[in-house]
């Protein structure tokens, strides 16, 4: 049997763990100052066991990573780690999205004509690469509140409200990080 203790952590397996510590804040496990911590641990960690510490604490997710545009359950996730996703048109919006772009990953997620059925809508964002972007694009009206974003190292929320919220308007709640690259939010007439 191996011994994790020892056995040296990949990227992957860092990523797992980061995954792990968004679902428990997302869920109100950990709040954000404890998110900022742990994140800090799990890039600084060496070995599984150190990771293993990091969410000893916490129940085992039993949410897969799903790469491309997939829905697991009531959330789209958009993952790429050097690609383009692209979510826009006539689509229903789940009340949870997850959008996550690597080295050189661009996910752009336009509301503009798409159904939304609820009055917020969260979207869980990480950004890993000086090359990497997630671009949100919502109706004017509508809110995107950037407050819950981690900012670690050079990673930028561009966020410029465009008037106040809409009677019939929609939050998105960005909730995640951004080590280094950007989530640039864009307000378009409806």
């Amino acid at each position: 049997m191996i011994d994790r203790q020892h056995v040296r952590a990949g990227d992957d397996d860092r990523e797992r763990v980061a995954e792990q510590l968004r679902i428990a804040v997302s869920e109100g496990r950990i709040d954000i100052e404890e998110l900022t911590e742990r994140i800090d641990r799990t890039y600084a960690a060496r070995t599984l066991g150190e990771l293993d510490q990091v969410v000893a604490d916490l129940p085992q997710s039993s949410s897969a990573l799903v790469s491309g545009g997939e829905v697991a359950g009531a959330e789209l996730r958009l993952h790429t780690i050097s690609g383009k996703l692209r979510q826009e048109g006539g689509w229903r919006v789940p009340p949870r999205i997850s959008a996550r772009a690597g080295r050189r990953g661009r996910v752009r997620i336009d509301f503009t004509t798409a159904d939304c059925p609820h009055r917020e809508v969260v979207v869980d964002v990480e950004v890993t690469s000086w090359f990497g972007d997630i671009v949100i694009v919502v109706p004017r009206g509508w809110r995107v509140d950037d407050r819950e974003v981690v900012r670690r190292s050079m990673g930028s929320v561009h966020n410029r409200p465009r008037g106040p919220l809409a009677s019939d308007g929609v939050t998105v709640r960005l909730t995640g990080y951004v080590k280094t690259g950007d989530v640039w939010v864009r307000y378009r007439p409806a």
